[in-house]
């Protein structure tokens, strides 16, 4: 078995608006990224912590508030524990956002924010994400559909649209006044 510090990087190559990008990963999970394609993408809290309202509030704003400028987002819903499950695309082939900055700078804004409000330090987010690339837009709209139906398989709302922390844009595309 491998220690944190003794595992070998291993590096995956991406191709970003026809830019070729490697990138480390001390972790076992690689992220693809496809120019164009939506992604499915979920991650927990650390050591199954359960999210307190204020909590699940502060996920749900910083996966939107990134909408529209670092990808688009379809669906987010923040569970308690299995805290984020989304479908996302990015914006054009040239985006300069990898898979990993994009989850980095989503955990890290909710992260501080959250343990701000609760008043406490340490570890919000596990460290992993799953992310699937998703074929096409019939895949998009079931991943869109599964996302949204969360709270209701878990038991905690009767009707997806009961559950407080969701939000959904069915074209992705960032709403103007």
């Amino acid at each position: 078995m491998w220690s944190r510090a003794t595992r070998p990087r291993i590096c995956f190559g991406a191709s970003v608006g026809g830019m070729r990008r490697k990138y480390e990963y001390r972790r076992t999970l690689p992220q693809y990224q496809k120019d164009g394609r939506a992604l499915f993408i979920t991650f927990g809290t650390w050591r199954r912590w359960e999210l307190p309202e204020v909590a699940r509030d502060l996920a749900l704003e910083a996966f939107v508030h990134a909408h529209g400028r670092k990808y688009n987002l379809h669906a987010a819903v923040v569970m308690l524990i299995t805290c984020i499950w989304c479908a996302l695309r990015w914006r054009t082939t040239t985006d300069p956002f990898s898979i990993p900055e994009i989850m980095q700078a989503i955990k890290s804004e909710s992260a501080h924010r959250i343990n701000k409000a609760l008043g406490r330090g340490g570890r919000v987010w596990q460290d992993e994400s799953f992310d699937h690339v998703l074929r096409n837009d019939e895949s998009l709209n079931q991943k869109i559909a599964y996302v949204l139906e969360n709270p209701v398989r878990a038991g905690l709302v009767g009707n997806a649209l009961e559950y407080g922390w969701f939000w959904h844009q069915p074209d992705g595309s960032r709403e103007t006044a």
